[in-house]
């Protein structure tokens, strides 16, 4: 079967949650980001959960996972679905609690090396960059009505655009439709200092792809509803990991976890014992860097998209 994904820090991810499969036999894992299905697949050559439920909003992704992964060791449950529906999921399965949740934000190798997906500008094609391709407008329907403010003000928030007002006036005066018709405006708009700043390794029109896939695909608010959500699912011992690829991704997750391995804080000189003062229900699992892991130089070398991976992972110690 031909490459479709490589996973990133599949090893350190089953490290991570290993532990809390372990610990609950009975358990279910929920892998919310299934794609190829290979950080499922590498759990399931080292751990034995009871049953896997596998989510992703790519039909395309879901079919390549079915078929890795036929003759798996335990039940597996595919679902086309959205992070922000993983309650409803659970529900409809008649499933309580969960004993790992995973997730990798990034988006697919397939997403980005398929030209027709309108993902990237390495290849002109029509302006798409839903990971959903049945659901919701194209960024290029996006493009054809914004106004320069929106524009800019979702170019400087989702892709840290410094020249977002500039690049977003040339965008709407021309509305492209394709990837490499854009990528061009964008090149042409930006400054000589700009193009300077970014390098030869940078193209000039990366921030502003990133910024309208965001945004097409609702990737933050998702995101944020995984994170509201996934940990209250959790049972004692069980465990959370998030892979995610960009400061706007990680600064999420980094946030959403150090909220929740926090102890609630009371009012100065109530009379209680240390034993009695309320205690946090999550944690960092114990020897798991607090900063979070990232690739070594060996995933770095066979896999240069593992750069800028980062994975964080809390466990719930409370009920």
């Amino acid at each position: 079967m031909p490459e479709f994904h490589v996973s990133v820090l599949a090893q350190q991810l089953c490290d991570a949650v290993a532990p809390a499969i372990d610990a609950h036999p009975d358990g279910v894992v929920v892998d919310a980001t299934c794609g190829a299905g290979g950080h499922t697949h590498a759990i399931l050559q080292r751990s034995r959960p009871a049953r896997v439920i596998l989510l992703d909003q790519d039909p395309a992704a879901l079919a390549h996972a079915k078929a890795r992964l036929a003759g798996a060791p335990c039940p597996l449950e595919f679902r086309h679905a959205r992070f922000s529906t993983l309650g409803a999921v659970l529900d409809d399965l008649n499933i309580p609690q969960i004993a790992a949740l995973i997730a990798d934000i990034g988006v697919s190798s397939h997403q980005l090396d398929t030209g027709g997906r309108g993902f990237s500008f390495r290849e002109d094609a029509p302006l798409d960059m839903r990971m959903d391709p049945t659901a919701g407008p194209t960024a290029a329907q996006v493009l054809e009505n914004i106004e320069v403010g929106e524009l800019a003000d979702l170019l400087r928030r989702y892709g840290e655009e410094p020249e977002a007002r500039r690049v977003a006036a040339a965008i709407v005066a021309a509305r492209p439709t394709t990837t490499g018709a854009l990528a061009s405006v964008v090149e042409n708009a930006m400054s000589g200092r700009a193009r300077r700043l970014l390098g030869k390794r940078i193209h000039p029109a990366t921030r502003t792809f990133q910024a309208l896939r965001i945004f097409v695909n609702r990737e933050l608010d998702e995101l944020d509803a995984l994170l509201e959500h996934g940990p209250q699912r959790l049972c004692v011992g069980g465990r959370m990991a998030v892979i995610s690829f960009h400061s706007l991704e990680d600064r999420r997750v980094k946030r959403r976890f150090t909220e929740l391995t926090r102890a609630p804080e009371l009012p100065r000189g109530l009379p209680m014992t240390a034993a009695e003062l309320p205690r946090a229900r999550f944690a960092i699992p114990a020897g798991f860097p607090r900063r979070g892991a990232q690739a070594d130089q060996a995933e770095l070398d066979s896999n240069p998209r593992s750069r800028s991976a980062r994975l964080r992972v809390i466990e719930r110690v409370m009920p």
